[in-house]
């Protein structure tokens, strides 16, 4: 199988979805990552005294550290603005998407859920316009597409808040319909992979996302319902 993970912004890959990644290649799958921004406009850069244009160079570098780290089969980072995806005409979202769909031809999507998990604009923004095309392509008919599934956290019933004092977003219980159970490597994998961004690691120690994510990782899975839910994100295709 080959699966492709979209994001907005370097890091997002790692703050959870990396274990899961990791296990999709020890099983032998491909797993391609398309990030839309350099994220060059976190406020990280006012700290080293950078630019948006220095510090999108910066995080790049640290993808790149990701890549090599997970051994990706694929990586394509692209340079929207970040934390200006809102301002863009969706259209120009889908065609950059859409190109990188024809050339790896996935047989799985992944990518925020509706609320985004922070509800940063940029979040919601990306699972948007992947959804609109990922509906757009099946009914053409015309890919590779069998599935879409969509990062989340359960709904604990208790407050979460995340390193900037944001009460981070859930899905209910009926609305997951897959739940990864990670293995000790796994979340080693993840923990190396967030190491890589250096810039990063003060948000990430206060994030406290090794503990969030804990040992298994949530998605919906659009359009589907599973009950019991699925333990692997590509079982039944």
């Amino acid at each position: 199988m080959r699966i492709l993970y979209i994001f907005p912004h370097p890091d997002d890959e790692s703050f959870g979805p990396a274990a899961v990644m990791h296990q999709q290649l020890q099983e032998g799958h491909e797993v391609h990552l398309l990030t839309l921004t350099r994220g060059g406009a976190t406020k990280v850069r006012h700290r080293l005294g950078l630019d948006v244009d220095e510090m999108g160079v910066v995080r790049h570098k640290e993808m790149l550290a990701v890549e090599r780290t997970l051994r990706l089969s694929g990586m394509t980072v692209l340079d929207y603005p970040d934390n200006g995806l809102k301002h863009l005409d969706p259209r120009m979202l889908e065609r950059a998407i859409e190109a990188v769909l024809d050339l790896v031809r996935p047989d799985v999507l992944v990518t925020y859920a509706v609320h985004g998990i922070s509800g940063f604009h940029d979040h919601l923004v990306t699972h948007a316009v992947v959804k609109r095309l990922y509906c757009e392509l099946r009914e053409r008919g015309s890919h590779s597409l069998k599935r879409l599934a969509l990062l989340t956290l359960p709904d604990s019933g208790e407050p979460t808040f995340g390193p900037t004092g944001i009460r981070l977003k859930h899905s209910l219980p009926g609305e997951i319909g897959c739940a990864v159970p990670l293995r000790e490597e796994d979340i080693r994998m993840m923990i190396a992979c967030l190491s890589c961004y250096e810039t990063y690691q003060q948000t990430i120690e206060e994030s406290g996302v090794v503990e969030k994510v804990g040992d298994t990782l949530y998605f919906e899975l659009f359009g589907e319902h599973h009950e019991p839910r699925l333990p692997d994100m590509l079982e039944g295709l």
